[in-house]
């Protein structure tokens, strides 16, 4: 059955589309970076959602033209109770540069793939538009580039340290997180008559005063000034943020910026099973606004067939920003609610019966969570599976298998993948209760045999073990481990398929004779690396800051950090050592390194490279 829809049954765009549902005016104008997809995968369909459900009227600006007379800022006028703000799923600046800050030439959240339609800083550009047009009105501003923002950071782009971004957007009020929360908090505060400023008590907030704040249970942080002109304080100040951000009951944090204090409070508790069931249950058309009829959008091409089945990650890697936003703590869905909505996905237009994906940030980590919850509360690791995985974590995949073999029993499926990655140090991870090691031997055989699409992607990230313990990854054995298991269930089950290993160059930590080994290592294992991934310092994350600080944060000593763009160059050509135009510098820079004796290793025996058997690998 084709589903059809009405342009009522999407947010209003316009003030035409407002007409139609008998409105006069809206309550929250939602301006996003992203087209509008309304669909649970995008942070501003959600968060409009919810909005709605809460009664408020709510309308959205998807991609506003910042240029010219602000038409676009203007078309709903005055709200009644605030504007909201998001740049989209991506940070702006990472979905507009490459790791060499090279304007990119597509946007995948954009009409067509088209880029320019939203600006840098998208989030700060949109506030203060509004703030000159509207200045009396509030601003809420969120998502993954307000989130990583929350405080003084280093920003890649500028090569500089910025204040947090609640200064610079001149925003009343800043959400941090996954959204639903606060935001339904904020409605319930201005239906009982109250305006933005009276939300200050909100969880998972944050805002400015101009007088010292006394709350019950506070950390003052370094001041702005401080952080951005002294590196050992920026790095200590960072790891006092992560520690506390990764702690299941947190405190008030403070950083003095000027002749203000910006205040980020404690956030919520981590979602239920049952709450993020119901905001999946908000009626979502799951398609594009009719206004993109004709054009595609690669972002909902490739997530349109696929279904979220978790959100967090407890993985902690250094160079991720999941643990800052989305958090540590799993929030899982029901079966039931997966099931319910995969019975939906079976009704849109060209379904064939494949779904694309059953993941979440990592595929595999589905109703996981400790046992001991009073462990968890008490627990400051910013990661519970480095260095090892932690005693207390539950990492049966028995939920997951279920959930599998439920899926594919349903007569409109004909096949389901995980297109997301797998953590396979935990698929292999071995406990001392011998079920949960038959469950995860069983889940490893279903994974490989049945939902892998011809290629399975995993991240080992590098093959130096010192550089994975910088990383917070697991040693490079492991990834050996399980592509001997991945081959030995494509053989005994006659399968042809690939296993697409991710790898960084760049990293902090990582040399010219980690990555001559990295490519050493990998030629051995029958790997031919095309597309791969330079490091990329990103707001709010370990691996950034020791860019940045040239430091660890958890030692405060000295880490190598590739900075310039020669630097990267010379790690990136040794994933390529097989193209003979690579060749001839590949052995200058062995030469260079006094490491003459891996020249033989990459290059004497290699007759025929485009022979080889080749994995590749694809942009993360």
């Amino acid at each position: 059955m084709r589903m059809e829809y009405r342009l009522t049954d999407f947010l209003p765009t316009t003030k035409k589309e407002m007409e139609l549902r008998g409105w006069d005016t809206v309550d929250v104008v939602l301006f996003s970076g992203d087209a509008y997809i309304d669909h649970p995968a995008f942070g501003a369909a959600v968060i409009g959602r919810v909005l709605e459900a809460e009664g408020l009227r709510v309308a959205i600006v998807p991609q506003p033209d910042w240029h010219g007379d602000w038409r676009d800022f203007k078309k709903f006028g005055r709200p009644r109770l605030f504007f909201a703000i998001t740049a989209g799923a991506m940070d702006s600046m990472v979905n507009h540069y490459t790791a060499n800050r090279r304007r990119r030439s597509n946007d995948a959240y954009s009409p067509d793939g088209r880029a320019g339609l939203r600006p840098d800083n998208c989030t700060i550009v949109y506030a203060n538009i509004l703030k000159t047009l509207y200045p009396d009105v509030p601003i809420v501003i969120g998502g993954i580039e307000a989130s990583l923002r929350r405080f003084s950071h280093y920003d890649y782009w500028t090569d500089s340290v910025h204040r947090s971004i609640l200064i610079d957007s001149q925003a009343d009020l800043l959400v941090y997180g996954m959204g639903e929360k606060p935001m339904r908090a904020i409605a319930q505060v201005c239906l009982n008559g109250k305006t933005v400023a009276a939300c200050h008590h909100i969880p998972q907030t944050g805002y400015t005063t101009d007088t010292l704040p006394h709350l019950e249970q506070q950390i003052m942080l370094h001041s702005h000034d401080a952080v951005a002109k002294n590196k050992r304080l920026s790095a200590e100040t960072f790891r006092t943020i992560e520690e506390e951000s990764n702690k299941l009951n947190q405190t008030h944090l403070v950083q003095p910026v000027g002749d203000k204090f910006v205040v980020i409070n404690p956030p919520f508790a981590p979602m239920t099973g049952d709450e993020l069931d119901a905001v999946y249950d908000l009626p979502f058309t799951r398609m594009p606004h009719p206004k993109y009829k004709g054009k595609t959008i690669p972002a909902f091409d490739m997530i349109k067939f696929s279904v979220n089945t978790h959100r967090g990650c407890w993985g902690g890697c250094a160079f991720c920003t999941i643990s800052m936003h989305q958090g540590k703590f799993i929030v899982s869905r029901s079966q039931k609610s997966i099931i319910q909505e995969v019975r939906k996905i079976s009704k849109m237009p060209d379904f064939k019966g494949y779904l694309s994906d059953l993941g979440g940030p990592s595929a595999n980590m589905y109703m996981m969570r400790g046992r001991n919850a009073d462990l968890c509360a008490k627990c400051r690791r910013p990661s519970c599976a480095f260095p090892s995985v932690c005693k207390n974590m539950n990492t049966d995949h028995a939920p997951l298998l279920t959930l599998y073999q439920a899926v594919d029993a349903l007569p409109c499926i004909k096949k389901s993948f995980i297109g997301s990655g797998v953590r396979y140090d935990l698929l292999l991870h071995r406990t001392d209760d011998e079920a949960t090691n038959r469950h995860n031997r069983d889940y490893a055989h279903e994974l490989i045999s049945r939902h892998v699409s011809g290629r399975l992607k995993v991240a080992p990230e590098h093959t130096s073990d010192a550089v994975l313990q910088v990383m917070r990854k697991p040693s490079f054995e492991l990834f050996k481990t399980f592509k001997r298991l991945f081959d030995t269930i494509n053989t005994d089950e006659r399968l042809n398929q690939q296993l697409i290993p991710y790898f960084i160059s760049s990293h902090p930590g990582c040399g010219l004779q980690e990555m001559a080994e990295l490519a050493i290592e990998t030629k051995q294992l029958d790997f031919q690396l095309e597309q791969v991934q330079d490091f990329t310092p990103t707001p709010m994350t370990l691996a950034t800051e020791m860019y940045h600080t040239g430091l660890n944060p958890y030692t405060l000593k000295p880490i190598f950090v590739a900075r310039t763009p020669n630097d990267k160059l010379a790690q990136r050509q040794f994933f390529f050592w097989y193209k003979p135009e690579t060749r001839a510098q590949i052995k200058a820079t062995l030469k260079k390194i006094g490491r003459i004796d891996l020249i033989d290793k990459l290059f004497d025996k290699l007759k025929n490279p485009s022979a080889r058997p080749s994995a590749h690998t694809h942009k993360k």
